[in-house]
């Protein structure tokens, strides 16, 4: 028994391998699009409408990667998977990168064989109940049945916090997250936890927002970041850099409306970035217009933060962490030379 345990795990590792030899930015550009695994009903992160268009921050990170390689954000096909179906899509190939509020953690770098790109939303996890309930704090939840998707990090998050804090609770473990939230709604748990961008998007679906509250708490440290396969390095620098190149574009003031003004600036930075000066894309496998690309295509960091969860949207996040670190947050990247 033992014997054949090990052998389906060589077999899973050698799978995993010939994928990511096979070099996903070649498999890429020989079918004309990118199969993106995506949440699917997370509105704000990745969401389509209601005309059917697929639209959020993680929708929009998707899309700068088929800008990159493209020169067309469109070159896209979205996959919707829940927690429990979204690692094992791209460890066996059925996807080609992995857009959807997943959080960094080291089993998932290690034992899973997933390498994870630079992080384009820094979270952590809350608790979203209904005000009826009288709760302010989630030390008040002892006792209570929590909703919660099974197969992430969130589910192993509550229960730590709940046994490191001496209280019991009761989870109502649900797969589909749509079908988790109109558990919620319909009253069959007293809270709902889940990253807080998350619970925001939750409560502006809700049959009435207003009846519904985060509280104060943050339990966790959730980095989110777009995930590919180990074994591709061409294809992680090619998702890595799409996610700095627009985090960079917003330090540098370059926007998806004065892009084509700045490709005359004299910044020699500007000029590599952009591709005025070459060589950058070339060694990405891309076009040197790659991050010229991304910015004028969908947008830089701030651009796609604030239309899709920021202060002006049903969501009405503020930047926080994720303000670039010129403005006391986190967003940094590497230089582009």
């Amino acid at each position: 028994m033992k014997f054949l345990k090990v052998l389906a795990v060589c077999i899973t590792i050698l799978a995993i391998t010939a994928v990511a030899m096979a070099g996903t930015l070649d498999d890429v550009k020989k079918k004309g699009f990118i199969k993106i695994g995506v949440n699917g009903s997370v509105f704000g992160f990745s969401m389509p409408d209601d005309k059917g268009v697929w639209k959020g921050l993680d929708v929009d990170t998707g899309r700068a990667i088929s800008a990159a390689i493209f020169g067309d954000p469109d070159k896209v096909e979205f996959v919707p998977l829940t927690g429990v179906q979204r690692l094992p899509a791209l460890q066996s190939g059925e996807i080609d990168v992995l857009c959807r509020n997943t959080t960094q953690t080291l089993t998932r770098d290690t034992k899973a064989g997933l390498n994870f790109a630079h992080v384009n939303y820094y979270d952590g996890q809350g608790f979203l109940v209904p005000k009826k309930l009288g709760i302010k704090s989630a030390k008040e939840l002892d006792g209570a049945t929590v909703c919660v998707l099974p197969g992430t990090t969130t589910e192993m998050n509550a229960a730590d916090y709940f046994r490191s804090n001496n209280m019991k609770w009761k989870p109502v473990v649900i797969e589909n997250t749509a079908e988790l939230n109109a558990a919620f709604f319909a009253g069959r748990c007293d809270c709902l936890t889940s990253d807080a961008s998350q619970l925001a998007a939750t409560r502006t679906i809700a049959p009435n927002p207003a009846d519904y509250e985060l509280l104060p708490e943050i339990i966790s440290k959730e980095p989110l970041a777009p995930v590919v396969r180990h074994g591709d390095d061409q294809w992680y620098d090619v998702v890595n850099w799409t996610v700095m190149a627009m985090i960079q574009a917003e330090e540098f003031g370059i926007t998806s409306h004065n892009v084509d003004k700045m490709l005359k600036s004299n910044n020699p930075g500007i000029k590599r970035f952009l591709g005025v000066t070459p060589g950058m894309g070339t060694q990405l496998g891309l076009n040197d217009k790659w991050a010229y690309n991304i910015v004028k295509m969908v947008g830089n960091y701030g651009e796609i933060f604030d239309r899709n969860i920021g202060p002006k949207t049903p969501l009405a996040l503020q930047r926080g962490l994720n303000a670039l670190w010129t403005k006391g947050g986190l967003m940094y990247a590497a230089p582009v030379r």
